[in-house]
């Protein structure tokens, strides 16, 4: 996949969504791996895919697209869509902060995280910063309970947070170093 960096709000535009022609290739080998009428179990990567392609996020008619291409309803991909929180299907900032709030979690302060770059970053859960430079969701669970509070930023993680630690990691996110290590 990608850098999770993604095309800015303003720029992105509500075209019809169409996959340039080397994702196509990819597309086309992912659906490939399964038998010949088993095209949905390609659903999650082939929206992986979309979403990296289509500005970070799954408009509905990109999982309309989707549905077409796959053969499948409309709805079956809504549904996959809007169950798993990996996908966004809103419009989201450059960098989506997602922080676990699961038990484990919230008992090491990932509320009080959440709290704290809500109010650094002057947006809700769910929103994205006026800038678009940044979204704050929350997970269910992200799979590393002994290292709470923590956070998701694309495929990287981001551990045994504080305040201190959330502000450098936001300039540095600000200042497009994505490879930070705190």
């Amino acid at each position: 996949m990608g850098s999770h960096v993604h095309t800015p709000i303003s720029e992105r535009h509500s075209e019809k969504p169409v996959f340039s022609a080397e994702k196509m290739v990819e597309v086309q080998r992912v659906i490939n791996e399964y038998p010949e009428g088993k095209s949905k179990s390609a659903l999650i990567r082939i929206l992986h895919i979309a979403e990296e392609s289509f500005g970070g996020w799954l408009s509905i008619e990109t999982m309309d697209y989707v549905a077409e291409i796959l053969k499948i309803e409309p709805i079956e991909v809504y549904e996959v869509a809007t169950f798993y929180t990996m996908f966004n299907v809103q419009p989201v900032g450059n960098y989506v902060f997602e922080v676990c709030r699961t038990g484990p979690c919230m008992l090491v302060g990932s509320d009080q995280l959440i709290d704290y770059i809500g109010n650094k970053l002057d947006i809700k859960v769910g929103e994205t910063t006026k800038d678009g430079m940044f979204t704050l969701k929350t997970a269910e669970c992200l799979g590393a309970c002994g290292y709470g509070p923590m956070l998701q930023c694309g495929k990287k993680y981001h551990e045994h947070l504080n305040p201190e630690k959330v502000d450098k990691l936001i300039d540095a996110y600000r200042s497009g170093n994505t490879n930070i290590e705190i």
